[in-house]
Parts: structure tokens; sequence; C-alpha cells
């Protein structure tokens, strides 16, 4: 096997997909921990003097205790190379989640042991199975109390439709964790608490038939135990890679990543079970990582990491080939060969220069202004891959700058955040130029929007609420957009390209919009926001 093919082997990247508070950034920072990446690992909501969480980078992020971009970040453990999405877990940014999790090949599920399954989980593990990706389950918290494990799997099957196979089984439920037993090799794994987390958990491994285990392990405990184990053999779905592959089937295991209980153990087995880098579709049919060519897509923008800088990163997924720094390469947006400058690798905002890359890896190439999401770069002139889709946002507000002699910090902004996808930008022939109409999936990116534009812009913000809870972009229309017959509240836009929307504020009124105007298409997703176009 030569070394491209080998490099391809090794690789893994998954994305963690919880509710909001479900402790994906802390597993995220075990994760590292556990691979070597960091030495100590810091809580998210940490105190001013612990150390912040590796992939919570920005300021808003570290003040508030939540996740509001994605986070991209590379280690390497046990002969793997790991590339970890860390996405928002929080509603009001799940549309940077479903962009993430075309860039991934797996999805790492975290539950809340006490809450089940959530409702953004729900969401969240819809785009996974509209991607057909393997979905593995760790149950989190178990170091307080939790559901029953059996109540658990019930509701993986009853509320998401997916089978579950628990790999590990807890013991001690009541906030009493004691450890977890590891059904493949039929050994009990105990834990002794330590240093609430920071380092490496303290364990030992016994086998379940051990004359030694009883001495270490409370009689009720054990009873229980080999109960369930039985229960679990008899009646449980057996273990099926070849399901769990195909994302029938979803491995469950049983942890504290506060703690670090069960998070080694979970890392082993995810990587032996996950697939290596998996083929994307284009409009020349699926493209497979083996492909000798160099092809990737962009499907993040940020800019601002470091602020001192100014500067502008495209997040790259490589799909094929092998990328080296400097090389030239076809780009989609501009239909034109373009060098590939700067390339760089990530722990959160620390990053290193990048000389090779292969299919999984996910690189930052700096942008000058010429990248947007979903943007193909490939060694072969007109490939394109699938593009990514574009939501419709569901809040409005018109926006301006504080200061009218800021504006031109505040149009930059405004530019570069909706070329990041953070936020949508429309105008209205009626508003004037001055006036700026934002939307969002999430209230809560009108303030990370305010946020970022006064301390990365300068630009303080005013901001008016508009009535709108709908933008549908026209896909086709019997007449001119100014001459449909629609309601009083209905109002109509351009986005950022161009194309023509309609406000609504109510489902009432979009569908009487189609009523009153035979032969007009509305479509919640923008334009060129689906499949690729055939060559």
């Amino acid at each position: 096997m030569d070394e491209r093919l080998r490099e391809i082997e090794r690789r893994r990247t998954f994305a963690i997909i919880s509710h909001p508070d479900a402790g994906k950034t802390t597993l995220t920072e075990k994760l590292l921990l556990y691979g070597g990446a960091i030495r100590q690992a810091g809580s998210v909501k940490a105190r001013k003097a612990a150390a912040h969480a590796t992939s919570d980078w920005m300021e808003i992020e570290k003040q508030r205790g939540i996740s509001v971009t994605s986070s991209a970040m590379q280690f390497s453990f046990d002969g793997y190379h790991i590339n970890i999405l860390d996405t928002p877990g929080h509603q009001d940014f799940s549309e940077d989640t479903y962009r993430v999790l075309v860039a991934a090949d797996s999805a790492v599920m975290l539950l809340d042991a006490s809450r089940g399954v959530e409702e953004q989980t729900k969401k969240l593990f819809k785009v996974c199975r509209m991607r057909g990706i393997p979905i593995f389950t760790f149950v989190n918290k178990m170091d307080r109390a939790a559901k029953d494990p059996f109540a658990l799997m019930e509701e993986l099957e009853q509320v998401l439709g997916i089978r579950s196979c628990p790999v590990n089984w807890p013991i001690g439920v009541d906030g009493d964790f004691q450890g977890v037993f590891h059904r493949d090799t039929r050994t009990v794994e105990l834990y002794f608490s330590g240093d609430h987390g920071r380092t490496k958990a303290k364990k030992t491994e016994l086998a379940l038939d051990d004359p030694a285990l009883p001495g270490m392990l409370e009689g009720h405990y054990l009873r229980r135990l080999k109960e369930e184990a039985e229960l679990l053999d008899e009646a449980g779905d057996p273990f099926d890679l070849k399901a769990i592959r195909a994302g029938d089937l979803t491995p469950v295991f049983f942890g504290s990543a506060v703690t670090n209980f069960g998070v080694e153990p979970f890392l082993n087995r995810f990587l032996r079970y996950t697939l290596p880098p998996t083929p994307r579709e284009s409009n020349r049919g699926a493209v497979p990582p083996e492909n000798p060519e160099f092809s990737g897509f962009v499907f993040k923008i940020q800019a601002n990491m470091n602020p001192a800088h100014r500067d502008r990163l495209a997040f790259v997924r490589v799909v094929s080939g092998v990328f080296r720094r400097d090389m030239f390469a076809w780009h989609s947006g501009q239909n034109k060969q373009i060098q590939l400058k700067a390339p760089q690798q990530f722990m959160a905002d620390e990053r290193a220069m990048v000389e090779t890359a292969y299919p999984g890896d996910i690189i930052g190439l700096f942008d000058p202004g010429v990248y947007r999401l979903g943007d193909t770069l490939s060694e072969s002139t007109g490939l394109r891959f699938s593009s990514i889709p574009v939501f419709a946002p569901e809040h409005f507000a018109r926006v301006r700058p504080l200061d009218s002699m800021k504006r031109k910090q505040f149009l930059k902004g405004l530019s570069q955040l909706s070329e990041e996808g953070a936020i949508q930008t429309f105008t209205r022939e009626e508003s004037g130029p001055e006036h700026s109409i934002i939307g969002v999936v999430g209230v809560l990116q009108f303030d990370v929007l305010a946020y970022r534009l006064k301390n990365e812009y300068g630009a303080e913000l005013l901001t008016d609420p508009l009535p709108w809870r709908f933008v549908r972009w026209v896909a086709e229309s019997p007449r001119d957009v100014r001459e449909l017959n629609l309601t009083s509240t209905t109002a109509r836009g351009q986005d950022a390209q161009g194309h023509d929307v309609l406000f609504f504020e109510n489902e009432w009124s979009v569908r009487l919009a189609e009523e009153r105007n035979p032969g007009l298409r509305l479509s919640e997703i923008e334009p060129g926001g689906g499949a690729a176009e055939a060559d």
C-alpha cells in the first residue's frame, strides 16, 4: 500500500452533536486530553483562574459558556489521525452545525443521562440520517443521577427511530457511578475519582469472573450488573459493524466526560468502528478519497480568528488526492486556477502551517475575500461538489450603525459575517440603502452580531425587530414580483445575490400567496443550495 492510501486509512473525521449543556465541548476537551493534544483540560464555564475550554476560542463563548461557532481540531492517537468538528449545540446556531455535518464522515451523539433525547438532538439526528452517516451515542453525565439505561435505549428507538446496541454498561446510575462493564471483552473497568477530570482517570480493569472483583465492588452492584448483562445478551440487538457503518444501528457508550470516566474506552472503540474518509457526491458522480487528483470543498468561513491580524480563513474538507502547500487548483467560485496559500491546521485558535494534507483532513486557507460556502477546489477543472444548503432564517431585524461615521466598518462587518454564513442580508427598495435587513435562524445570533461588530469592526449597532417569521425565495413566478397579488403584511425584497424573496408574518400568508398567484413557486432554500449542477 503506498503512503497516500496508508494516510487515508489512518484518517477519522467526525462531528460531535448534542442539545445545549449535554457536555459536548467538555467531551471534545477530554478526547484531546486522551489523545495527548493537551495536558490539562479546562471546563467550559471555568473560573477565571482556570483554563478555558480549548475548543471555545471566541471571547463571547468564554463569557457565556456556550459554543457559538464550530471548531476544527486535529490530533494523532494510537496510529490514527483525527479531525474533530465541535459544533454549537445551541439551537440558534444550528445552521453552522448543518454545514459542519457535510464535512464529517460520522457523528458522535451526546446525550445527558438524566434528560435523554432532547429537542435539538432530534433535529441534528435528522440531518445525520439525511446524510446517511454512522452515529455513535455517548451517554454523558453518569456521575449524576441518571435515567434507567434500558429506558434510554428505548427512547433512542421510540423518539429517534434507530436501534441501539450498548458496547458497555454502567455500574451505578443513581449518582454513584462506579465504572463500566465492557460487553466485548467481558471485563469490568472501575474508576477512582481524581482531580475533577483535569488529568486522565485512575482505573483498574478486571474480568467479570475474577475472584478479586467482589472485594472491589459491593455485592448489590455486582448482582445487578450480572442480571442486566444477561438480559442484554438475550434480548438486546446484537453488535453488527456493517449496520453501524450504514447508520442503521447506533453503538451506545456510557461515561462521564467531566470526570474522564469511560472516555478512553469510548475513544479506542470508536476509532476502530468508525469509517475512514468516505466519497462525496459531485456533478461527475461520487468522488472517492483514493482518486489521485486533489479535490475539496469550503464548508465554513471564519473572519477574525486572530483579532490582532484581522484575518479570514476558509475551512476546507479534503475529499481526494493530496493537498500540497502553495499548489494551484481550479476554484469553482471564480472559474479559474488559483494558488492555495498559507494552509493551516488547528487546535481551536492555535494553528500550525501545513505542508501536505490528505482526504478527511480539515485545512484553513487564507481568504482574501474570494471563497464562498460550498465552493469546490480541484486539480480537475469543472468538478463541483453538491452545494451546501442555506436555510431560511426565522427572525429578522433592520440594522444600522449607532454612529453614522462608522458606516464603512459596519458594512464591511455585515458583508464578512454574511459570507461566513453567520447572518443573511436582504434589501428592500422601500427601506433605502442606509438600512440593512438581517435574517438569522435563532435570536441569539443578533447578540453575537452586535458583539462581533463592536469588538471586531468597532461599529455599534442599532436593531429594530421586524414582524416577519418566514422568508421564501421566488423559484418561479408567472409575472414580475412587484405585480404579484399578496397580503398587505407581505413584503418584497432581494437577498445578497440579488434573488427575489418574499417576507411573510405567518404560514397562512405563504399559502395565500401561492393560491392567489397560480404558477408561483416558493422555496425555503436559497437558489443554488441544492445538488451540484451537471456539466
